[in-house]
């Protein structure tokens, strides 16, 4: 399989992924996409246990990315999205009891047909749906899309425009553009905030981080995900320098130190899902 390696970075799209997602009619189980792979019994992206399907594509250049392999144009195993959700459903006694099907990547919007499919033929088989997203190409999600999407996984990278970019190579105002649209859909979603040491992990960016989340008074909850390094041999194997090689992991301290600046600045504590 031929590797994007691609990392410098990006402040707008560079390909055409002017996806057809605004069509009226689709044969929902024959619509195909690229997957990068699959987790069956998934307990971190969303309520309960998960059937998590992980496209593949993505225009961030996270420097934390453990799927650097994702990143580029849309690669890999081409499936429809009717055999991804027959699949899924050869778990549906483990799922259904409180859990569902995630769509994750990369970034599912890149392929935002497949994506729209996947999820409307999941909430047909009574499944459900989240979609785990950057929010960067919330403008490809028409409003069949998240018609179909029960809650929304929504990454905030950043609360400084500068350390966004740092961070990820693209800009956020189209991220908080997305999370607008999801407020005043009032479509339930959870916030999720990468802690890094000496990157992310400011006072000043989880201060401006906290003031973005407390305007989005449909958020559920926030999750501040502490950074490690497992990812760090698919960098080696891909060939790509990898930024944080020396970076520590985030540990409960750094996590504790970083709720306590969110709930200073006006982060609810019943967002936080360790209370």
């Amino acid at each position: 399989m031929s590797l994007n390696t691609t990392t410098e970075p990006l402040s707008a799209c560079p390909w055409d992924v002017d996806l057809p997602i605004a069509e009226t009619t689709f044969a929902a189980s024959s619509t195909e996409g690229f997957i990068h792979s699959v987790e069956t019994c998934g307990s971190v992206d969303g309520p309960g246990l998960r059937y998590v399907v992980f496209l593949s594509g993505c225009l961030l250049r996270c420097q934390y990315c453990h799927n650097p392999d994702t990143q580029g144009r849309p690669k890999g195993s081409k499936r429809t999205a009717g055999s991804v959700v027959m699949d899924a459903l050869r778990y549906r006694n483990f799922i259904r009891k409180g859990g569902g099907i995630t769509v994750s990547g990369g970034e599912p919007l890149m392929q935002a047909a497949f994506t729209r499919a996947i999820l409307e033929k999941a909430k047909q088989s009574q499944l459900h749906t989240a979609l785990d997203t950057s929010g960067f190409l919330g403008d490809k999600a028409d409003d069949a899309l998240l018609d179909a999407t029960d809650l929304v996984l929504l990454d905030i990278k950043s609360g400084l425009a500068n350390t966004h970019l740092s961070v990820t190579g693209v800009a956020m105002d189209p991220i908080l553009r997305f999370a607008k649209r999801l407020q005043q859909m009032q479509k339930p979603f959870w916030i999720r905030f990468v802690l890094v040491p000496g990157l992310t992990d400011t006072k000043d960016n989880l201060a401006a981080t906290a003031r973005i989340i407390r305007e989005l008074d449909n958020c559920q909850r926030v999750e501040i995900l502490p950074f490690h390094q497992y990812g760090k041999s698919k960098y080696t194997a891909l060939g790509l320098d990898y930024q944080l090689a020396n970076t520590r992991p985030a540990d409960d301290a750094d996590v504790l130190r970083a709720w306590e600046i969110f709930l200073a600045n006006g982060i609810p504590a019943k967002l936080n899902p360790g209370t």
